[in-house]
C-alpha cells in the first residue's frame, strides 16, 4: 500500500528542453478559456501596429512631396489629415487592445491561482513535509506573477516588435534594396547573440526566483516562530539570516544585470555603428541623386525602428522563457499526483467546485486497527508502528499513554488519512476506511490538539469553521458547552472579537476552548483529543476538561494523553512503547498490576502530585 513519489520528486532540470517547454504550455490552457477576447486583441495589434508603419512613412512622403519627388500624388495637406487620422484610429486601437489583454490575463492568472491554490490544499500531507510553505507561497505568488507579465505585456508587445520589424524590413527591401541589404546584413550577428543571451539570462533568472524563494522562506519561517525568536532574542541572527540570502538574490540578480548589460551594449554598438555607416552610404545616394531625401528620412527611421525591434525582442524573449521556468515550476504543482481521495481536477471552467452529497449516514464509531504497520514517507528507515492491533466500540472512549514518539499521535493521523498504511488495514463500521468518500469520512471526524493554531479572524468565525452554514443560536451553545461563553462575552467586541494571527491575542486555554466549541458545532461521530490539556495551567485545564467531557459524552473517543488524571474515567487504556501496545486495561487495573509500564508512570505522576 506504501505510494511511491518519483515522478512527483524528479528534479526539473533533468527533463529535456523540449519536455520543459511543452509542460510551460499548459499554462495556455488557461487563457484558452477566454480564446476569442484574446485573439481578438492580437488582431487588433496587428492592425495597430501596421497603422503605426504607415504613420512612419507619411512624414518620409512629406518631404518627397516638398522636393516634387512623391509617389502618391498627394498634397502636403492631405499627408497630414491622413496623419491625423491614423492617430485617431490608433488611439482607440491601443486602449481595446491593453483593456482585452489585461481582462485575458487576470481572468487567466486568476483561475490558474485558483486551482494551484485549490491542488495544494488537496495534496497529501507528505508533500508539506518535503516542501516548506514560503517555497508554496513564492509559486502562488512571484511565479504566476511572473506569468501573468508575460500575458498582459510581453507577449503583445513581442508581437508588436515582431511585427513592426518585419513590416520595416519589407518596406526597406521594396522602396531601397542596396540600403536595405547592407542594414540586413547584421541581422544573423544579433539574432545569434540574443539567442546565447538569452539562454543564460533564463538560466540566471531561474536562480534569482529559487533564491527569491528561500528568502520567503525564512521571513515565513521566522513570523510563524516569532515568539520563540523573541524569547531566544535571536532578532539579529534571523535579520543575518535573511540579509545573507537577500545579499545572494542581489549577487545573481546583479550578474543577471550584468549580462543583459552586455548584451544592450553589444546591440547598442552593432546597431549604431551600422546605422551610421548606411547613413553614410545614403548621403552619397543622395548627392547623386539616386535616392529622394524622404526615402532617405524614412529609411533612417525604419532602420531605428529594426534596431529598436531587436533590442525588444532580446529583452522580451528573455523574460518570456523566464516565464516558461516558472511555467515549468507551477506546472510541477498542478502535475502532482499526490493527492488525497481523488484526482485534482483539470483546469476550471466554473466559479465553485463540486459539494460532496450530505445524504450519507454518520459513522456509527466502530474502530479496529488490524496489524498495521507504518513508516513515514521522509523517513522509510525507522518502523513507527509495528503491529498494531486495537478496537473500539462505538460511542468507548479510549486512552493511549506512552512516551513521546512512541507511536501515538502516528496512530491518530493514520484514522484521519494523512498517510497511507504500509501493511494491515483500519476499519470503522466494519468498512476499510480507504474505502470511504475521504471528503464525508473526515467530516464524521474532529480532532482537538495540544497546539491550537485559530485563523486571524473572529472568534465567531473560527468557531464556525467546524460548520460553516452554523446559525447564531447554534454557535453561541458549541461555545457556552465550551465554557467559553463567558470569557467571549467578557470582551467590548464579543463574538466579533478579533483573535490576532493564529490567534495569539487568546490565552492557551482560551484558544483550547475555542477549538472544543468548534468540534462540538461539528458534532463528529468520532473525537480525537491529542493531549489536549497538557500545556494548561491547573484552572485552565479544568475548566477545559469540562468541556471535553460535555463533548466526549455518546462519541467514539481517541485521547492521547500524559496526565493520567485525566483519563481515568475512560473505558480502555493502551500503553505505547516503540511503535506496539505492551499493556491494555482501565486504570484500576494498570495500576494495580506489578512491575508494568502504567502503574510505574501513574506512581511517579500521583506522588509528585500529593
Amino acid at each position: 500500500m506504501a505510494k511511491t513519489y518519483d515522478k512527483t520528486e524528479r528534479p526539473v532540470s533533468d527533463r529535456s528542453q523540449k519536455e520543459k517547454f511543452n509542460r510551460s504550455l499548459r499554462i495556455f490552457d488557461y487563457v484558452w478559456l477566454y480564446r476569442w477576447k484574446f485573439l481578438f486583441s492580437f488582431v487588433i495589434l496587428v492592425v495597430s501596429s501596421l497603422v503605426f508603419l504607415v504613420i512612419m512613412q507619411l512624414p518620409g512622403e512629406a518631404l518627397n512631396v516638398i522636393r516634387g519627388e512623391g509617389k502618391y500624388e498627394l498634397s502636403i495637406k492631405e499627408i497630414f489629415s491622413l496623419l491625423a487620422i491614423l492617430l485617431v484610429i490608433q488611439a482607440p486601437l491601443s486602449f481595446l487592445r491593453v483593456r482585452l489583454q489585461a481582462e485575458v490575463s487576470e481572468k487567466a492568472m486568476g483561475s490558474l491561482r485558483k486551482d494551484l491554490y485549490a491542488k495544494i490544499l488537496r495534496l497529501e500531507i507528505p508533500f508539506f513535509e518535503r516542501t516548506r510553505v514560503g517555497e508554496l507561497t513564492s509559486r502562488i505568488t512571484n511565479d504566476i506573477t511572473q506569468i501573468q507579465g508575460v500575458f498582459s505585456l510581453t507577449l503583445a508587445e513581442f508581437l508588436r516588435q515582431l511585427i513592426i520589424l518585419t513590416g520595416a524590413i519589407v518596406y526597406i527591401l521594396a522602396t531601397m534594396m542596396k540600403l536595405a541589404l547592407v542594414s540586413l546584413a547584421i541581422f544573423p550577428v544579433v539574432v545569434i547573440a540574443a539567442m546565447f543571451f538569452g539562454r543564460y539570462v533564463r538560466k540566471m533568472t531561474k536562480a534569482r526566483q529559487e533564491q527569491l524563494a528561500q528568502s520567503n522562506i525564512i521571513v515565513e519561517e521566522s513570523l510563524q516562530s516569532i515568539n520563540t525568536v523573541k524569547a531566544y532574542t535571536n532578532e539579529e541572527f534571523e535579520l543575518a539570516r535573511y540579509s545573507r540570502s537577500i545579499d545572494e538574490t542581489i549577487r545573481i540578480s546583479l550578474k543577471t544585470a550584468s549580462a543583459r548589460g552586455l548584451f544592450s551594449a553589444f546591440i547598442v554598438t552593432i546597431m549604431f555603428g551600422a546605422l551610421f555607416y548606411i547613413i553614410y552610404r545614403a548621403v552619397l545616394l543622395v548627392q547623386a541623386d539616386a535616392l529622394p531625401v524622404g526615402d532617405l528620412f524614412s529609411f533612417v527611421i525604419f532602420t531605428a525602428l529594426i534596431g529598436g525591434s531587436i533590442a525588444s525582442l532580446g529583452n522580451f524573449y528573455t523574460e518570456i522563457v523566464s516565464a516558461l521556468g516558472a511555467s515549468d515550476r507551477v506546472v510541477d504543482i498542478l502535475d502532482s499526483e499526490e493527492v488525497e481521495g481523488t484526482p485534482s481536477p483539470a483546469p476550471s471552467t466554473s466559479p465553485a467546485p463540486a459539494t460532496a452529497p450530505h445524504n450519507v449516514p454518520q459513522l456509527q464509531g466502530n474502530i479496529r486497527y488490524e496489524n498495521v504497520r507504518f513508516n513515514y514517507p521522509t523517513r522509510p528507515d525507522v518502523n513507527v508502528l509495528k503491529g498494531i492491533n486495537l478496537k473500539i466500540e462505538p460511542g468507548q472512549k479510549i486512552a493511549l499513554v506512552g512516551a513521546s514518539g512512541s507511536g501515538k499521535s502516528t496512530i491518530m493521523k493514520l484514522l484521519l488519512r494523512f498517510y497511507p498504511l504500509n501493511d494491515g488495514r483500519i476499519t470503522v463500521d466494519g468498512r476499510n476506511i480507504e474505502d470511504y468518500d475521504l471528503h464525508q469520512f473526515r467530516e464524521d471526524l474532529a480532532l482537538v490538539p495540544q497546539e491550537v493554531l485559530l485563523f486571524g479572524g473572529t472568534i465567531r468565525e473560527n468557531i464556525a469553521y467546524g460548520a460553516l452554514n452554523a446559525s447564531e443560536e447554534a454557535i453561541r451553545n458549541a461555545a457556552e458547552k465550551a465554557n467559553a461563553l463567558d470569557f467571549i462575552e467578557n470582551f467590548p467586541e464579543g463574538f466579533d472579537t478579533l483573535v490576532g494571527d493564529r490567534g495569539i491575542q487568546l490565552s492557551g486555554g482560551q484558544r483550547q476552548r475555542v477549538a472544543i466549541a468548534r468540534a462540538i458545532l461539528k458534532n463528529p461521530a468520532i473525537l480525537l483529543l491529542d493531549e489536549a490539556t497538557s500545556s494548561l495551567d491547573a484552572e485552565s485545564e479544568r475548566v477545559v476538561q469540562e468541556a471535553l467531557n460535555r463533548l466526549m459524552e455518546g462519541r467514539t473517543s481517541i485521547i492521547i494523553a500524559h496526565r493520567l488524571a485525566t483519563i481515568r474515567e475512560v473505558d480502555q487504556i493502551y500503553v505505547i512503547e516503540n511503535g506496539t501496545i505492551v499493556e491494555t486495561g482501565t486504570h484500576e487495573e494498570l495500576s494495580d498490576r506489578p512491575g508494568g509500564a502504567y502503574s510505574a508512570l501513574a506512581r511517579l505522576q500521583f506522588q509528585r502530585l500529593d
